[in-house]
C-alpha cells in the first residue's frame, strides 16, 4: 500500500547558504527516498526559514529543493504545503511553477477510517496574544502591499535580521506535557469532533502524546537537529528518523 508522509521546519536558509545547502541535499534525498511509495506529501510550514514573493521576484536559492518537488508533482503524487510562520507569504508561485497546493489554514483531513486534523501550529490555542497580534497584521492586505515596495535586497535582510530560528539554532524547545497550547488546541477539539491524529509542525519537538486512547498529538521535529518526519501506512502512524542525521 502506498503511503502518506508529513514533514515540516526544514528552514531552508538557515543560517547561511554552506549550512543550509548541506540540509537541502539530505532533505532532497529523503525525497527520492519515500517518492516511489508516497500516495501524498504532506509539507506543514516553515519549509523555508523566509519566504516571499514579489510579483516578478522570489528569494533566490532552493534549487535541488524546488526541482525535486515539481518532480513529484509532475509523477502525479500530490504535495500540500502548508504556510508557516516563516514562509506565510507564499501566493502563487510555488502552486504554478512547482505544483504544490498550498494551505493556509488547518486541515482535517480523512485517511482510511483515520481522521487527521493537520496545521503548522503557530497561533493556535490559549496565549500567545502578541503572536496572534502580529500574525494578522502579516497576513493584512495592506502591510503586504507595502513590504512588496521594499527591494528585496533590504527586506530579505530585514527578515532574516528578525528571525529567531537564527537566535535559536543551539537551543533545545522543552516539551511542557498539558501545558504545551497545542495540546490545549487539540483537547478543546476533541470535545465537539473526533480526531484520530493532531499533526503539527512549529514547535521542533519530535515527539507522539496520547491524548485519549484512540487519539494522538503528533509533533514532527524538525530538519534543523532531529531530521524527522511522520509516516502513515494507513493503519499506523510512525515518527521516524532519516539516515544521515547532521549536526552544525
Amino acid at each position: 500500500m502506498k503511503k502518506i508522509y508529513f514533514a515540516s521546519d526544514f528552514h531552508l536558509g538557515l543560517p547561511n547558504f554552506e549550512k543550509s545547502i548541506i540540509r537541502e541535499k539530505l532533505v532532497v534525498k529523503w525525497l527520492d527516498s519515500i517518492k516511489e511509495n508516497a500516495k501524498e506529501i504532506y509539507l506543514l510550514g516553515d519549509v523555508f526559514d523566509f519566504w516571499h514573493e514579489w510579483k516578478r521576484v522570489v528569494p533566490i536559492g532552493f534549487t535541488r529543493f524546488l526541482g525535486k518537488i515539481a518532480e513529484i508533482t509532475d509523477s502525479g503524487v500530490p504535495v500540500y504545503f502548508f504556510t508557516g510562520n516563516h514562509d506565510i507569504w507564499t501566493y502563487k508561485y510555488l502552486a504554478q511553477e512547482v505544483g504544490v497546493k498550498i494551505i493556509r489554514k488547518p486541515e482535517i483531513k480523512t485517511f482510511g477510517d483515520k481522521k487527521f486534523y493537520l496545521a503548522h501550529g503557530d497561533g493556535l490555542g490559549p496565549k500567545d496574544n502578541s503572536f496572534k497580534l502580529v500574525k494578522k497584521i502579516f497576513t493584512g492586505k495592506f502591510f503586504q502591499w507595502v513590504y512588496a515596495r521594499l527591494h528585496p535586497n533590504f527586506a530579505i535582510y530585514l527578515a532574516h535580521s528578525w528571525s529567531q530560528s537564527r537566535d535559536g539554532l543551539k537551543k533545545n524547545p522543552q516539551f511542557k506535557g498539558e501545558e504545551e497550547w497545542l495540546i490545549q488546541h487539540s483537547r478543546k477539539l476533541l470535545e465537539t469532533i473526533e480526531i484520530d491524529y493532531f499533526v503539527y509542525g512549529h514547535r521542533h519537538i519530535p515527539l507522539k502524546y496520547n491524548l485519549t486512547e484512540k487519539s494522538f498529538y503528533i509533533c514532527l521535529g524538525d530538519w534543523i537537529k532531529n531530521f524527522t518526519y511522520a509516516e502513515f501506512d494507513g493503519q499506523e502512524m510512525k515518527l521516524l528518523n532519516f539516515e544521515g542525521k547532521i549536526k552544525f
